[in-house]
């Protein structure tokens, strides 16, 4: 990625802010767009991986903006500088929460992509169009989820998913006009080595489940046979974005990047459990049971597993990753084992209760 300037969304979040850091690794250079909110933090973590990676601190160009206006909120003149500059996008600007309002949702997902792909189109020397999607796009879907596959109506359980739905519609669309690269990951966790993350949700609820009482809360199992839930490592999601993003091949595919071998949500509960006290489960709660007592207020208070995330406790979908697998394999990039990575986030918990 030597030759290229790179306009980024989502900067200084958690996979942007990583991506950007392996990126300029290979000597990218950056245009960042940043909203006024964030500028600070924007700017310190600009020194910061300017720093570790031995890149001059002109390969970064922070712009203040918003992807939710009109040509992303940008100045006449940063708009013109961005368009001449830019060769490449990473669109991972946001709302991800499954709890989002629909007119959050809508503003943030759906309009604020629909600008971003404007500004894409406006691009002269466009080399690739990145853009992050979700798995769960696939909504209420149940069974084999494709990568080829993306229209359904099936439904939605949240704003979340079907504004991204909406958001991945148009983006897919451009793949006639532009090339475009779509990537789907699963439930993102943190680091496979170090175990950092920025914020603990997806897995995190069931560590910390476990973690009120381990002793006691590993008794009963609250996962089932029948549902896998699949997680993979920001580490594993940010070398297959660089990867990809350089292989022409990639040109105009869809990818999901998820676990091609997950556990079942029994597994995950136990590989936890296994990790904090040495112990697996002695028995299974009947998933009935648990569902319901997953979408009472009261729990929720209790044993901070949010009602907005039970339903992903109980979703029988699995994600084909034939052409993420095809397209990374030369590239060395693979899918860690949960297990396998499981203590560095435990550690990473343990060592740092609240983020």
């Amino acid at each position: 990625m030597r030759d290229e300037t790179i306009f980024v969304t989502g900067f200084p979040g958690f996979i942007a802010g990583r991506l950007v850091e392996r990126l300029a690794r290979e000597g990218a250079r950056f245009l960042l767009l940043v909203q006024p909110a964030f500028a600070e933090r924007a700017r310190s973590d600009v020194e910061r991986i300017a720093g570790e990676t031995g890149s001059d601190a002109s390969n970064f160009r922070l712009l203040e903006g918003d992807i939710t206006r009109e040509g992303l909120g940008l100045s006449e003149e940063d708009w013109a500088q961005a368009r001449r500059a830019a060769t490449s996008v990473f669109h991972l600007a946001a709302v991800y929460d499954l709890g989002v309002a629909r007119e959050l949702a809508e503003r943030v997902n759906v309009e604020g992509t629909h600008n971003v792909n404007r500004f894409a189109l406006s691009l002269p020397s466009l080399r690739r169009y990145n853009y992050v999607s979700t798995c769960y796009v696939a909504g209420r879907r149940e069974g084999l989820i494709l990568e080829t596959e993306l229209r359904h109506e099936a439904g939605f359980r949240n704003h979340y998913e079907e504004t991204k739905y909406r958001a991945e519609l148009e983006v897919d669309a451009l793949k006639a006009r532009l090339p475009v690269t779509v990537y789907r990951p699963s439930v993102v966790c943190g680091d496979s080595r170090t175990g950092e993350t920025a914020k603990y949700d997806g897995v995190y609820y069931l560590i910390n489940y476990l973690r009120i009482f381990p002793k006691m809360f590993r008794f009963a199992n609250i996962g089932n046979d029948s549902v896998r839930l699949n997680i993979v490592p920001v580490d594993y999601v940010v070398e297959a974005l660089a990867a990809l993003a350089a292989d022409p091949r990639a040109a105009g595919a869809t990818v999901q990047l998820a676990d091609p071998d997950p556990l079942t949500t029994r597994e995950l509960f136990d590989v936890v459990s296994q990790n904090l006290v040495g112990r697996g489960s002695l028995f299974t709660l009947p998933p009935p049971v648990v569902q319901t007592t997953l979408s009472l207020p009261l729990n929720e208070k209790l044993t901070g597993l949010p009602r907005a995330g039970a339903p992903y406790f109980f979703l029988k979908q699995t994600y084909d990753t034939s052409r993420a697998d095809e397209l990374l394999g030369p590239h060395g990039v693979v899918c860690p084992r949960f297990p396998d990575y499981a203590p560095a986030l435990l550690d990473f918990v343990t060592r740092h209760p609240k983020l």
